[in-house]
Parts: structure tokens; C-alpha cells; sequence
């Protein structure tokens, strides 16, 4: 494949069914065929990509979707060979494409997904050649007029107030559709021949679309089946479970009505698949939920409780299909374009003059192909299914992207993402999404430096701590990977960022209000309904200033490995002068805590955790502190910012206060959960991986495995015990896989370690001696003498 697909010269064309741009408030589905004949043995490698969204089909069988999420500065061609699905005779490539409206500003609701970036022109991309075992040329398949296409007028959008971050829910009408329009022997002499509109440049001329390779994994999909029925009406529920475990079809009446509700066992993302034969006329409804509401709920006041607790009801909009009833031989199916995130599915079906068989109603899940190598038990079983929960957590929101959460937003956020690329390193040493996310970020940066908070989405906004998170994010990717590489290539970023907050600095050397720029906000304190403190309108957050102070500490870190000397003496100057500062502008000597704002009496658990991480306090000072921060009366950290604090008492010695904090998360066992939760009472979404701290936590604290050096060049094992009987699991590094299975049995400890061949380990016991070894370790100790 070649990778400098900007300036190659490209066979194909930009092609759509009318003349570009298409300036439409409208999303908008076209099909495209391509034919050919075969009489030889071939091979077919294709590339292609489209403007917004695609599914490739060959011969009928559904090959790909994408393009992966693309930006204004990478639009993604995605290459797939195809050469198992060709036959003897006429074959046939075809391309459904949706496009998504490119109005500015973005309008939501109407808008399609917020987290799926689009041009002004709409299009369809494809090259490829058809070559016969001898590797000559048969045919080229590119893009071009020889092309027919369809424009599916039946097509429309139902915006919805509930998740308007996707944009909305479809409303198909089939009989405006062709049926079996993929397949080969569609006869397509009626349709139009397709236009040619653009074709990528060279000469360092651009289009619209920066074409890059796809640079991460297609997603899977595997088929699912549903495993309960739940409050059928106006049929037997266990006739519908014989439909979903015996492929059973139902035969309803012209005029019947009915519904239910089914359930996938577990909170999910997938491609619902609804087959249907007759019943022309006929509405199939689908509503997607992550679980039940308590009756009384409306979507603007939901209230949560037991998600199994099937006596409540399912809120959410519906996409609705009216079937064709076209073909009496074959089934008709239904299939949303985009994968629904769904515990449960309500179908609707009003049945109309023509009776209609229900063949068949499944799903086939989708998500990143992680490969999870991490394992972890231990004895405390409420341990073991936490981790199961926040494991399922970080795969579903796992895409092309990650998810703050699949269900309401698909949208990534660097807040979000620093956390889930540590849960990834930890269960899986696979950085390939992680690598994007951080070239994402990049390319969402503004003139000043400054990045923006969520991306890609085609509505910008700016938070300026998030910002900060991209430093942790390029730290932790050396830490685990240990390559330089992604550090020479963002050095100018990293400068340009920090520079940003330097020049924001007030006379008191700390960073100033930054409300009348941008959104200010730290976290879902339940006191902050905005993310922050109402008064940080008028006086600035200490917080920032102490998460600037961390963020410089680091990148004059990174920017010394590299060689920027001078720089890197510079910034760690700013972190020393700007910890100062908080010092002599919050420090509290009534309290002996940090206030939250200047001339205040805030304080929150995040300020004193930041003073600590950026070096504002140290000692016996630090360790002081962060006792007190566990025990006073200060506005508490949430699920995500709890990994901060878990962080902050390691680094003072305090890791045996980690295990009670796991009482948060123990509350979700009891809600009929499958996934983590946003936030902890009456959350808006049932699945937000930032929640899965557990994923960061048990492999580096209860088993105790971290890198000593970058890339795991040498490996530090310190397992914390407090509350436990035994734990045992595996770690993935990018040099191998850890195992560590350790047991208390009275007052002996005993551990039994497998590390990767040649790698020095050094072992931290609970009595604080240490064994260095390389390969396998087996060692006991006795408690007492901790």
C-alpha cells in the first residue's frame, strides 16, 4: 500500500449522483454499483473511503464499514483485499453511503453524529485493480461515470432529544429502496451513471480531504443472539423466545399489534438485524435503552434504579422501518446504518393489510478488536466482578475512537482518553489506538496551541484543563511503549501548549481566570453543577494552576530526553515558580489545606491531590496532607479524578488506603449493572469507561506490576495486600506477559512471579525488603516483620 496518498497519482474519482457540493440539511443515502466479469482467476485489493459514512458489499456479502473516524486534517482510506469474495461470471462492488449535513455552525439534533467530521461536498472514493494469477492487469474497478447510482429518497432522520450528540434515528421506507440492489444479478439499467466531480492532487495541491491510511484495526462484528423476552403484548413472549433460540418465525394477522422487549444479558454495541417476509404496509419500531427507568421517569428527569428491574420502563426514540413487503421468496431486512448501544430493544410492530412473518430478530456485536491478555482474581469475589464490569466498560466504548459513552455522545474526549489508553496499555500492551488518539488530539489544535477538548467533532470546544491531559497522555505512551518517537514528533506542540497558560499568568505567578474564553471545568462535583466552582467566573482555580505545574514537570521531562536541554530547564523553572505561588496564594495555615480559589474558604480533595502530584508539597508534609484529604470535610473527587487521588497516596507512601476507596464501586453490583456507570447516583449513562479504574489499579497496585523503566526495560513488582487473602493474574507488557499469584496464610506472605526472558525484575515484599531476579521468582515472608 502506499502511504503518501496525497501526492500519488489516483486512478479514481470523487463520485456522487449530483453535482458537488450537494448543500444539504439533510442526511442523505446513495447506493453505488460497479459490474464486471470474471472468466479467470483474479485478485482484488481495494481502497476506498467516503464522505461521511460507508458499508462495502461484495457479491452480496458485507465486507467493511467506515471510514474510520476521519478529521479536517486526515480523512482515512481504508485498504481491504477482497479477492475470496470474486466468482466466475458478473460480479458486482457496491457501496451504500451515508452522507451527514456540513452545515456551520453544526446543528444538533439535525446534524447527524457530532463525533463524525464532514466537508462541503459529499462523495465516494474507491481504487482498485483486478489482476490474474500472473499479477497482470485484467481490469481497473476505480471510481468513475462507468459507476451506476441510487439515491434512496425513502431515507430519512428522526431527531432526537435525547442522544442529539448522534444526531438522531432513522425513518426508512423501503418501498422507495431496490431489494437485493448488492447483488450481482440486480438488473441496474435504470439507474443513472454516477458523476465524477474531484479527483485527489498532486503537485502539493489539496482537496478537502487529506487522505491518510487507515492507521488502526477494522472493527469486528459477531453475531449475538437475544437472551430474554420481557412484557410482550398481544403475543406470547415465549413464542418470541422460540423466534430468538430456534429461529422459529412468527406469523402475525394484517392489522395485529404488538410489542416486547428483549434482552441481550448485558449492556452492548451492535448492528441490529430484523428479517421480515409479507406484510406489506406493516411499521417496525425499534427503541434501544441501556435499562429500565423507574415509572415515574420522563427523559428530563430520569430516575435509576435496579437495570433489571423490568417493571419499569424503557425510555428513548425509535427507529422506525415501513416495510416493503416486496418479496414473498427471500426475507427483507432491516438494519440501522449505525451499530445501536442497547441492553434492551423494544419492538414495535403494527401489522398492516398484508399478514407478515417474522423470520428472525439479532444482533451483531461490534466494537475495537481488543486483544485483552490481562487477567486478575482474588478473594474478594465484589473485586473479581469489578473488574469484569469495568473491562466490559472500556470494550464498549471502544470504536474507531474512544468513547466518553456509546449510548448519548460516541464523542472522544482527552479527559476520557487518558484514562482509557492506561486501562488499554494494562489489559492489553496494545498502543495502535492509543497512537491515534494522541495524533487526534494533535490535530484538533487551535492557532494559539491551545487543544480542543473533544475530537474529532464537527462542533469544537475548548476546555483548558483537558488540554493538559495530552501531556499525561504522551508521558504514560513512553512509560509502557518506551519510544521516543511520538515525543520528537509533538515537541513543538508541547512548547506551544504550555505556553499558552504561561502567557495567562496573573501577577500572583498563577494561572488567571480562563471562564471568559473558554468552558471551565474539572469534574462532576456534586456542588459544581458546570464542572467548577460558580466563583471561578470571577477569581481563578488553583486547581489549573496545579495541574499546569504537573503538566510542565513533565513535558520538561520529555523535552530533556530528547534534547531540548535549554527548554527543558525552562519549563521545570515555570513548575517550581508556579508551585510557589499556590503556595503563598491558597495556603490555608487554619485549615492546613490548600483553598480552592484565592481568598476563599473552597476546598476540594482535587487541590490538595494535584499540590501533591505537583510537587507543591513534599514529605512528611505531602503524607500529612493527603490523610487529611481522605478524612476532612472537602468537596470529594468522582470516579474518574479518583485515580488521581489513588495516585497521589501512592507517591506518599499511602498505597493501604486505597482499598477502602473501592467501596464506590462496590455500590454498582447492587444496581443490576453490567457496565460502569458515569457518575454514581442516578447517572445519565450506564456505560462510561472513565469509571474503569480498576483496570489502571489492580495490575499495578494489588499485583503490583509497573514499568522501573520505559517500555518495561526493567519491571518493578510491589503488591499491596491490605484486605486480601490472596490475588493472582496476568499483566501485559510490550516485552512479555507478567504473572504474579501471591496468598497470605497467617502470618506468612508467599509469591510465585513468571516475567518475560532476560528482563531484570526487582520485588518489593510487604516487609519492604527487596530481590532482584530475572525470568521466574518464588519467595515468602513473614508479616510480622513488616
Amino acid at each position: 500500500m502506499n502511504t503518501d496518498m496525497e501526492n500519488r497519482n489516483w486512478k479514481g474519482n470523487w463520485i456522487w449522483d449530483v453535482e458537488q457540493p450537494e448543500l444539504s440539511n439533510e442526511q442523505v443515502l446513495v447506493y453505488f454499483r460497479k459490474t464486471f466479469k470474471l472468466s479467470q482467476s483474479a485478485s482484488l485489493q481495494l481502497e476506498l473511503t467516503a464522505d461521511s459514512r460507508y458499508i462495502l458489499f461484495v457479491n452480496g456479502e458485507r465486507v467493511l464499514v467506515g471510514p474510520s473516524k476521519s478529521t479536517r486534517q486526515a480523512q482515512y482510506v481504508d485498504t481491504v483485499d477482497v479477492s475470496k469474495y470474486l466468482k466466475y461470471g458478473k460480479n458486482v462492488i457496491a457501496v451504500k453511503v451515508l452522507r451527514y449535513p456540513s452545515s456551520e455552525p453544526f446543528q444538533y439534533g439535525i446534524g447527524g453524529p457530532t463525533s463524525i467530521w464532514r466537508s462541503q461536498s459529499a462523495g465516494l472514493l474507491v481504487e482498485g485493480e483486478l489482476l490474474n494469477e500472473q499479477g497482470q492487469l485484467i481490469e481497473g474497478v476505480h471510481s468513475d461515470a462507468s459507476w451506476k447510482v441510487f439515491r434512496h429518497r425513502g431515507y430519512n432522520y428522526r431527531p432526537s432529544p435525547l442522544i442529539f450528540w448522534m444526531g438522531g434515528l432513522e425513518e426508512v421506507y423501503a418501498e422507495q429502496a431496490p431489494l437485493a440492489w448488492n447483488l450481482p444479478q440486480y438488473d441496474d439499467v435504470a439507474w443513472d451513471a454516477a458523476i465524477p466531480f474531484a479527483q485527489p492532487k498532486g503537485y502539493g495541491l489539496l482537496n478537502p480531504w487529506r487522505l491518510k491510511p487507515r492507521s488502526i484495526p477494522f472493527l469486528y462484528e459477531q453475531e449475538r443472539s437475544f437472551i430474554a423476552v420481557h412484557n410482550a403484548a398481544g403475543i406470547d413472549g415465549a413464542d418470541v423466545m422460540k423466534l430468538m433460540s430456534e429461529r422459529q418465525p412468527l406469523s402475525l394477522k394484517a392489522h395485529e399489534l404488538i410489542s416486547f422487549e428483549l434482552d441481550a444479558g448485558e449492556l452492548t454495541t451492535g448492528y441490529i438485524e430484523v428479517s421480515v417476509q409479507g406484510g406489506k404496509g406493516s411499521v417496525i419500531s425499534l427503541l434501544c435503552a441501556e435499562g429500565y427507568d423507574e415509572p415515574e421517569s420522563t427523559p428530563r428527569n430520569r430516575v435509576k434504579k435496579n437495570r433489571e428491574n423490568t417493571s419499569g420502563k424503557l425510555l428513548g426514540d425509535y427507529d422506525v422501518y415501513h416495510v416493503s413487503g416486496e418479496s414473498l421468496d427471500a426475507a427483507e431486512v432491516y438494519e440501522p446504518f449505525w451499530f445501536r448501544t442497547f441492553r434492551y430493544v423494544r419492538v414495535e410492530i403494527q401489522v398492516g393489510d398484508e399478514p407478515l412473518q417474522l423470520s428472525a430478530i439479532q444482533y451483531r456485536e461490534t466494537g475495537y478488536p481488543l486483544e485483552v491478555r490481562a487477567t486478575f482474581q482474588s478473594s474478594d469475589s465484589e473485586l473479581n466482578h469489578l473488574w469484569d464490569l469495568s473491562l466490559r466498560t472500556l470494550k464498549r466504548c471502544m470504536h474507531e475512537t474512544y468513547e466518553d459513552c456509546p449510548y448519548y455522545e460516541q464523542l472522544q474526549y482527552t479527559m476520557d482518553s487518558r484514562l482509557m489508553m492506561l486501562f488499554t496499555y494494562n489489559v492489553s500492551a496494545d498502543d495502535r489506538l492509543p497512537r491515534r488518539t494522541i495524533e487526534d488530539f494533535y490535530q484538533s489544535r487551535m492557532s494559539s496551541g491551545l487543544l480542543q477538548s473533544r475530537y474529532p467533532s464537527t462542533d469544537p470546544q475548548v476546555i483548558p484543563s483537558f488540554s493538559l491531559y495530552w501531556i499525561d497522555m504522551l508521558l504514560e505512551h513512553y512509560q509502557f511503549n518506551g519510544s521516543l518517537e511520538l515525543i520528537y514528533r509533538y515537541r513543538p506542540a508541547i512548547l506551544e501548549l504550555m505556553d499558552w497558560f504561561h502567557s495567562r499568568m496573573t501577577e500572583d505567578g498563577i494561572v488567571g481566570v480562563t471562564s471568559n474564553e473558554y468552558w471551565t471545568y474539572f469534574d462532576w462535583v456534586d456542588a459544581w453543577p458546570l464542572g467548577a466552582p460558580p466563583e471561578s467566573k470571577e477569581k481563578p482555580m488553583i486547581l489549573l494552576s496545579l495541574m499546569y505545574g504537573d503538566a510542565l514537570r513533565k513535558a520538561s521531562f520529555l523535552l530533556r530526553l530528547t534534547g531540548w536541554n535549554d527548554v527543558a530547564e525552562e519549563l521545570h523553572i515555570r513548575a517550581d515558580q508556579i508551585c510557589k505561588a499556590v503556595v503563598q496564594v491558597s495556603w490555608s495555615e487554619e485549615s492546613n489545606l490548600f483553598r480552592e480559589l484565592p481568598e476563599t474558604e473552597i476546598y476540594t480533595q482535587h487541590s490538595q491531590i494535584m499540590a501533591v502530584l505537583a510537587g507543591a508539597i513534599e514529605g512528611e508534609e505531602a503524607k500529612q496532607l493527603m490523610k487529611r484529604t481522605l478524612t476532612a470535610p472537602l468537596h470529594k473527587v468522582t470516579l474518574p479524578f479518583s485515580y488521581l487521588l489513588m495516585k497521589a497516596l501512592k507517591k506518599v507512601e499511602l498505597a493501604d488506603e486505597l482499598f477502602p476507596l473501592w467501596n464506590r464501586w462496590r455500590v454498582f453490583q447492587q444496581q443490576g449493572l453490567t457496565t460502569l456507570p458515569e457518575t454514581e447516583v442516578n447517572p445519565r449513562s450506564d456505560c462510561h469507561a472513565w469509571s474503569s479504574v480498576p483496570l489502571a489499579e489492580f495490575p499495578s497496585t494489588i499485583l503490583g506490576v509497573s514499568p522501573a523503566k520505559p517500555g518495561f526495560e526493567e519491571i518493578n513488582i510491589h503488591p499491596v495486600i491490605d484486605g486480601l487473602q490472596w490475588a493472582k493474574g496476568v499483566v501485559p507488557t510490550v516485552k512479555g506477559l507478567v504473572k504474579v499469584d501471591w496468598k497470605v496464610e497467617d502470618d506468612n506472605f508467599s509469591i510465585s512471579i513468571e516475567s518475560p526472558d532476560g528482563v531484570p525484575v526487582t520485588l518489593t515484599m510487604p516487609n519492604g525488603s527487596t530481590h532482584a531476579f530475572t525470568n521466574d521468582c518464588h519467595l515468602s515472608v513473614q508479616l510480622s516483620t513488616v
